[in-house]
């Protein structure tokens, strides 16, 4: 996989066409599925029978998004049908060590990811029990929001404990990734970009090679 991680989410393709909007990512390194369950976040995707589908068709490994509660009971399942990587809710999960171990015992990269408004420090000395940070850069539950640049001082706790750890965990952004935010992103830490409406919004191999090439002007600390 690249040294800068594009993920195209999935939730802005064309679910009636959905096995060409998958091929139409091959260039990606990982495919962004947002699961919602109308519970933790107010609005409904997708479950296990699609993202079975999804799995057995997308050129590109899975990379889950779990905006669910109960993920601990959830959350392997996904792991079972075989994702590369499913990332929880640290606000859903009640034990995200254990449930980032047992992940792990299944195949799958851990991730844990964090609202806006969930504090980083109580994670920062668990990082070595996760793959993956997700750093939420809009309330998670619906694609097209903009980007919350005051997010940036959490992702670079993130990258600041990890350097110090000296661990190899990918830190993602999600949420108003575009080619003009992804910069700001890349500069803060970030090295893994999930992008909806800025990849599907024209052709998608065009607009992940201009994201990727975004990203890498912008590297952090380079």
């Amino acid at each position: 996989m690249s040294a800068q991680r594009i993920n195209p989410s999935i939730l802005s393709a064309d679910f009636v066409n959905l096995e060409a909007e998958l091929q139409a990512i091959a260039t990606a390194d990982l495919v962004h599925v947002d699961v919602m369950d109308n519970h933790f976040v107010p609005n409904l995707t997708m479950g296990p029978p699609i993202v079975e589908r999804i799995q057995a068709v997308s050129p590109v490994p899975l990379d889950m998004h779990l905006m669910i509660s109960d993920a601990d009971r959830w959350a392997p399942g996904y792991a079972e049908q075989g994702a590369y990587s499913v990332t929880f809710h640290a606000e859903a999960a009640a034990d995200p060590v254990r449930l980032a171990r047992r992940l792990r015992d299944m195949g799958a990269r851990a991730g844990l990811a964090l609202k806006p408004g969930t504090d980083p420090e109580p994670y920062l000395e668990l990082l070595p029990e996760f793959d993956q940070i997700l750093v939420m850069t809009v309330e998670p539950g619906f694609g097209g929001q903009s980007f919350m640049p005051d997010m940036m001082p959490k992702l670079r706790r993130f990258a600041e404990a990890r350097a110090k750890l000296g661990l190899d965990v990918w830190l993602q952004v999600d949420g108003g990734i575009t080619v003009d935010t992804i910069g700001i992103a890349a500069e803060a830490g970030a090295d893994t970009f999930v992008a909806g409406s800025a990849v599907y919004g024209g052709i998608p191999e065009d607009r992940i090679a201009d994201l990727r090439k975004a990203a890498a002007a912008h590297v952090h600390g380079a």
